[in-house]
């Protein structure tokens, strides 16, 4: 096994930070990584130098595992122009303007390009970063999934689900989250992510301690609220940022990569992540 795959209890959970912090924690120590969400729907994207548009989360994330981004980090680009239509780009080059119900019957056409690219991803790479996108427990959207676990079981990928703490709720999120899904995806999730910690940890562990009882899923990390700039669209973190005002400077993206990696190695188990991909 040779990915991780990284879910959110809600969208801006902080999977797409989370997601390059991992990126960098796994190549500072000497693997090959490449970054991969099968699906992205963000009106901000960057051209690559084909042309080819991508998800700037990718971008952000290639950057930190040190890689030219490419459209197989992210092969489907959806650019929303209204509440009800979208910009369907494939593999980077723009495929027709589709409204949700039309794509929604479409999109389970795709998964063999995805499982494809996928695939080909993980032969030429160390580890592969996957990342979600919004829940895995929208049942509404479950039928014909490519994104959240429907993409676990592609990949045949262990699962890390991050919940955000400073909303408050975060038990309830990360219990509902997982009762919500069925009993094969359930073992799927290997472990739980508190995410935008603030305050004494001693405070949190008996929530902890039941939550692990609960679902018999360990708790893997705990991550503190960090000031962040690095623009984003799942964020760890909700404030102002300068960096998205403007093209931000590649010695100051490096220098915040640096301090979320870091900050990530220190507040989650990264053995047993290692473990759960036979790394160790």
């Amino acid at each position: 096994m040779t990915s991780i795959m990284v879910q959110g209890t809600t969208s801006s959970a902080g999977k797409s930070i989370l997601c390059t912090a991992l990126c960098r924690v796994f190549k500072e120590d000497g693997y090959n990584v490449f970054p991969f969400k099968a699906q992205n729907m963000s009106s901000k994207s960057y051209k690559t130098s084909d042309g080819l548009e991508i998800s700037t989360a990718q971008v952000l994330q290639a950057f930190a595992s040190q890689l030219e981004p490419n459209p197989n980090m992210n092969p489907i680009l959806l650019k929303p122009t209204s509440d009800r239509k979208s910009q369907v780009f494939i593999k980077g080059k723009l495929y027709k303007n589709m409204e949700a119900v039309e794509y929604f019957k479409f999109k389970n056409g795709l998964k063999p390009m995805i499982k494809e690219t996928f695939d080909e991803a993980e032969n030429r790479h160390d580890i592969v970063v996957i990342e979600g996108a919004g829940s895995p427990a929208e049942i509404n959207l479950k039928e014909n999934d490519i994104v959240n676990m429907g993409m676990a079981e592609m990949a045949d990928a262990p699962v890390l689900l991050v919940a955000d703490i400073d909303r408050g709720g975060v038990f309830a999120s990360l219990y509902g989250t997982v009762m919500l899904l069925e009993e094969e995806e359930r073992k799927r999730v290997k472990g739980l992510v508190i995410n935008k910690f603030r305050g004494d940890k001693s405070l949190l562990e008996p929530g902890i301690d039941m939550i692990e009882e609960l679902l018999n899923i360990p708790v893997v990390g705990t991550i503190p609220y960090v000031h962040l700039e690095l623009e984003d669209e799942d964020s760890l973190l909700e404030y102002e940022k300068e960096c998205n005002n403007g093209k931000q400077d590649i010695r100051e993206m490096e220098k915040e990569i640096k301090k979320i990696a870091k900050v990530v190695r220190e507040n989650m188990d990264i053995d047993y992540i290692y473990s759960l991909m036979n790394k160790m």
